[in-house]
């Protein structure tokens, strides 16, 4: 590592401790009544194609803009993201940085009671009928087991917070958004939650909640939740991306893939993701202009 780097590395690595803390210090316990009778283990899940088919961060996108929080040309460069991502299966970081960032300008302005209470409405809308049943069955097994359920997502607290609460689950991390005075700035507290900001956050609610990270199991599809994953002594792969499956397979973890029958067919559905999102941003283009001409 040359000089030049190390200053932005630490900097990169302060900004995912800054996040891991924002989100342990943000998680909701929405089962805090509930005494558990293993409270030294946990689970801890990933959202995105592990939990949910596709991004949370795009159907709650989407639902915002039914309600015209941002244009029809945002909303198209988001599906063809969604598209790929829902797909292929993997993360493109640069996808992943995108639409968070996209999504942190859209709440900009808005206030923390209005996106919890539009939350509500689009995971009924859009989100609920998403939920990987043989997942969520693994979550239920822990909370049956008299064990504690955290989701850990690089999407926005407010969206996962829902989503455990909907679920049953006892409480969420996430990518903490600034906001004064119940209003949102569009920034962030530290960094994404994504990678090792993940297991930043896991770590600072292990010692919080008293877990023994041997004793906790951990669940995702993506390779950049490596760090979180390698943190406890169950780790799984769920609807796993190359590197992740190579990875697991190679240190004996187990592995989950819920996506039987779409693999066959995963070229043909790409061709056909591809041209819907063309066609969509064609269509898009038409009405704008055709506006413009009418106006």
């Amino acid at each position: 590592m040359t000089p030049s780097e190390r200053p932005r590395r630490l900097n990169l690595q302060q900004r995912s401790a800054l996040a891991g803390e924002a989100a342990a210090a943000s998680a909701e316990v929405e089962n805090e009544l509930r005494t558990p009778s293993d409270p030294a283990a946990a689970a801890f899940f990933d959202v995105d194609n592990t939990l949910m088919q596709g991004a949370s961060i795009f159907h709650f996108a989407r639902g915002l803009h039914r309600r015209k929080f941002f244009t029809t040309r945002e909303m198209a460069e988001a599906a063809w993201k969604q598209a790929y991502f829902r797909i292929m299966g993997v993360e493109d970081p640069e996808h992943v940085a995108d639409a968070r960032n996209s999504a942190l300008s859209f709440i900009a302005g808005h206030t923390t009671t209005e996106l919890e209470e539009l939350g509500e409405e689009i995971f009924d809308e859009s989100m609920a009928h998403r939920v990987w049943p043989g997942t969520r069955a693994l979550a239920q097994l822990h909370l049956d087991e008299g064990q504690r359920v955290w989701l850990v997502t690089a999407a926005p607290i407010e969206i996962a917070a829902i989503i455990a609460r909907r679920l049953g689950l006892t409480g969420a991390m996430g990518t903490v958004a600034e906001h004064v005075d119940g209003v949102y700035t569009g920034q962030l507290v530290g960094d994404l939650l994504h990678g090792p900001a993940k297991a930043e956050a896991v770590k600072a609610l292990a010692a919080r909640e008293g877990l023994d990270l041997a004793r906790c199991s951990a669940y995702s599809d993506s390779a950049n939740d490596l760090p979180m994953l390698s943190l406890v002594g169950d780790p799984c792969a769920i609807n796993p991306d190359t590197r992740l499956r190579a990875h697991a397979r190679a240190n004996g973890w187990r592995v989950r893939d819920y996506r039987t029958g779409r693999k066959a067919a995963r070229a043909g559905l790409m061709a056909a993701a591809v041209a819907g999102a063309v066609s969509g941003a064609v269509a898009a283009g038409t009405t704008v202009r055709a506006r413009s001409r009418h106006s």
